[in-house]
């Protein structure tokens, strides 16, 4: 049993299933006792919104990254194109106000740490280690190698890499994240601990 869920969770814009939200729920909660998270591609907050409950319990921070203009597949014309999330007047994505306001809702203001970047620009700097990291971004090769490449050296030792989206067939999540998936184990950094439906977990040795 997840504490303090908001009772709309099911309502909020995202794709992460049930199953997949308690693991990374759960995961998140042992991880925040040593350090804080990171997840790159907020989207709308609902993945946020678990991770910051459990970084709660242990006073912890989640740092949200997303430049918050959308995926390739949000684009006008694209398969996941959502028109309420579409800013007319500048002609471009824009995920961050609906994203604002669920955070808020859930009452992680105070937990939450909003990162309005791209992922190189945000890590350009990057000086706090990381005791998990969520990768569920942009799903082309580049911005998924992008958002590995640049994060993945900041996890401590025992932290958490979860990776959404890695599917057995990679035409019902795309090939980026398995790409990352195989080249975290190829490392020799990093071991699997679980599967659950897309989500991918890996522990930093």
């Amino acid at each position: 049993m997840i504490p303090q869920l908001p009772p709309d969770i099911d309502t909020i814009k995202g794709f992460l299933l049930p199953a997949e939200a308690e693991t990374l729920y759960r995961r998140a909660l042992a991880a925040s006792a040593r350090g804080p998270l990171l997840e790159i591609g907020s989207y709308c907050g609902k993945s946020t919104i678990y991770l910051g409950l459990a970084a709660r319990q242990h006073h912890g921070t989640v740092f949200a990254l997303d430049h918050h203009r959308g995926s390739e597949e949000h684009q006008r014309g694209e398969m996941f194109h959502d028109p309420a999330l579409y800013d007319a007047d500048l002609a471009l994505v824009d995920t961050f106000r609906e994203f604002r306001r669920n955070i808020s809702r859930a009452g992680l203001d105070d937990v939450v740490v909003p990162i309005v970047a791209g992922s190189a620009a945000a890590a350009r700097h990057w000086q706090t280690p990381l005791a998990m990291l969520f990768i569920d971004g942009g799903h082309s090769l580049d911005a998924a190698l992008t958002d590995y490449r640049c994060w993945a050296g900041h996890l401590q030792r025992e932290g958490i890499l979860a990776i959404h989206d890695v599917y057995p067939d990679p035409a019902a999540g795309g090939q980026a994240p398995r790409a990352i998936h195989r080249l975290a184990l190829q490392s020799g950094l990093f071991t699997h601990c679980e599967q659950v439906d897309s989500l991918a977990i890996l522990r930093r040795l």
